[in-house]
């Protein structure tokens, strides 16, 4: 329990920041419960020790309706998020976990797809409003593996990476997902995708449908992802495009 407003305290973990990168070779930092400090301390430390990245934990309940449900409009949320990379320095290194894009991918997933176009056409979670601020992930240590605090419904995985790894943002990819759910071939094949058609934290995003069983969205004209149950798409999908992945309810053309 450290008091991050004590000088000294600031002055030592400066100097401990600074011994990781030059000295051990770390170059980012991960900010954990990053609601439990101001922004203005984190930016003490990101501006004295200068990262080339640095990513922080803010995790807040989305607003829910009646339902249990997440509210369609979680604009409060996302600003949250703003606003802690716009005190530690918009122009910097500062980024933070898209925890509203977690939330309602979660329950879109579930049948709920509509929920992925945002009251503004967008997307809804923070990669809608500032994309190359906002790191995407569909579990982490927290939220899935042995704490189970959050998960993602397991049968639909892949969904979520099909989702994260081809839109804008900055996707993070869970270990254990890859490691030890036999996901990895999956997984690497959308990477690849991602990366031969160069998509990158601020690619153009256009949602072209988004009911309860499809999500379709195509980005930077290169790439189209379909998410759901629904298979009579092909009317939909411009000319020129072919089926490059495809797996449990996802496709990516």
């Amino acid at each position: 329990d450290i008091d991050h407003l004590n000088l000294r305290v600031q002055k030592e973990l400066v100097e401990w920041l600074n011994w990781l990168r030059t000295d051990v070779g770390f170059d980012g930092w991960r900010f954990d419960f990053a609601k439990g400090y101001s922004a203005d301390v984190a930016k003490i430390y990101v501006d004295r020790s200068e990262p080339s990245f640095a990513v922080a934990e803010i995790w807040t309940s989305l607003a829910y309706g009646g339902d249990g449900k997440p509210n369609l409009n979680q604009d409060p949320h996302r600003q949250e998020l703003v606003n802690w990379v716009n005190k530690v320095g918009g122009s910097g290194p500062a980024t933070t976990f898209d925890f509203t894009t977690k939330g309602i991918l979660n329950v879109a997933a579930e049948g709920e797809l509509w929920r992925l176009r945002g009251t503004d056409g967008k997307a809804p979670g923070m990669i809608g409003w500032w994309p190359a601020k906002a790191v995407t992930f569909v579990d982490n240590h927290d939220t899935g593996s042995t704490q189970h605090m959050w998960p993602f419904p397991s049968d639909r995985v892949m969904q979520g990476y099909a989702y994260i790894l081809t839109h804008p943002g900055t996707p993070c990819i869970f270990y254990d997902r890859f490691f030890d759910w036999g996901l990895k071939e999956e997984i690497d094949r959308l990477v690849s995708i991602r990366t031969r058609q160069g998509i990158h934290s601020e690619s153009k995003l256009q949602i072209m449908e988004a009911d309860g069983d499809l999500y379709l969205a195509e980005i930077d004209g290169k790439v189209i992802v379909k998410l759901g149950p629904r298979y009579d798409v092909g009317h939909l999908i411009p000319e020129g495009f072919k089926v490059v992945a495809h797996g449990n309810d996802y496709a990516v053309w």
